[in-house]
């Protein structure tokens, strides 16, 4: 059993699915969390509690808002103001913790350049959820996740399902139907969530 800390997470969909498999795994954020187990999470700035207890493993989705490319075209001003270099220190800030199996997640953006490049891309239809976000993991003594998206002679399991149906808009930009139906929660930033299959895959593997 390890002892692990779900930093930047209010939705708990990783912190159950660690606890699933019998690990002492708690969600951390500075909203309260909407899982359903407020017993099981830690309600403040992540990066003090790390730094007051021992982990054996952390698994962190700091915020992307002002990193990711999705939102270019509001970066000269988030670099005016201050804001993008705020996330940026909170990201480096958690990539600089001691712990010693260590993730962290964010969308394609920024940190590929300021930082470096992540180890592993994902996508959730590779992990069985019907929908496609592309996905950046940098990895800290942790294996890349698992995924197979095709039966063969040497490893029968299939992990990929439909990348989903997409929805295009008047304009003509095509957007996954998911990220639509979820629209923008400014509370729980519903679009921001682990889909369920690669919070299990996480467990799985990592656990």
């Amino acid at each position: 059993m390890m002892k692990v800390i779900i930093g930047c997470e209010e939705s708990q969909i990783v912190c159950k699915a660690f606890r699933e498999r019998g690990h002492e795994a708690y969600s951390c954020d500075i909203l309260p969390c909407s899982g359903g187990h407020p017993e099981w999470h830690i309600q403040g700035d992540v990066l003090r509690y790390v730094k007051h207890d021992s982990w054996d493993m952390g698994i962190f989705f700091p915020p992307c808002t002002h990193l990711a490319v999705s939102g270019a075209r509001h970066f000269a001003e988030k670099i005016q103001d201050g804001r993008q270099w705020e996330a940026i220190k909170f990201f480096m800030e958690i990539v600089f913790l001691k712990i010693e199996k260590k993730s962290i997640e964010n969308p394609i953006g920024i940190m590929s350049r300021v930082y470096r490049e992540p180890d592993q891309i994902i996508q959730p239809y590779y992990f069985g959820d019907e929908a496609q976000k592309t996905t950046c993991l940098w990895l800290f003594n942790l294996p890349p996740l698992y995924h197979n998206s095709e039966l063969n002679l040497f490893d029968k399991k299939q992990t990929h399902v439909d990348k989903g149906e997409f929805h295009i808009t008047k304009s003509g930009k095509k957007m996954p139907k998911w990220y639509v139906r979820a629209g923008w929660d400014k509370l729980t930033g519903k679009r921001s969530r682990t889909f369920p299959g690669i919070a299990k895959a996480m467990a799985e593997q990592w656990g």
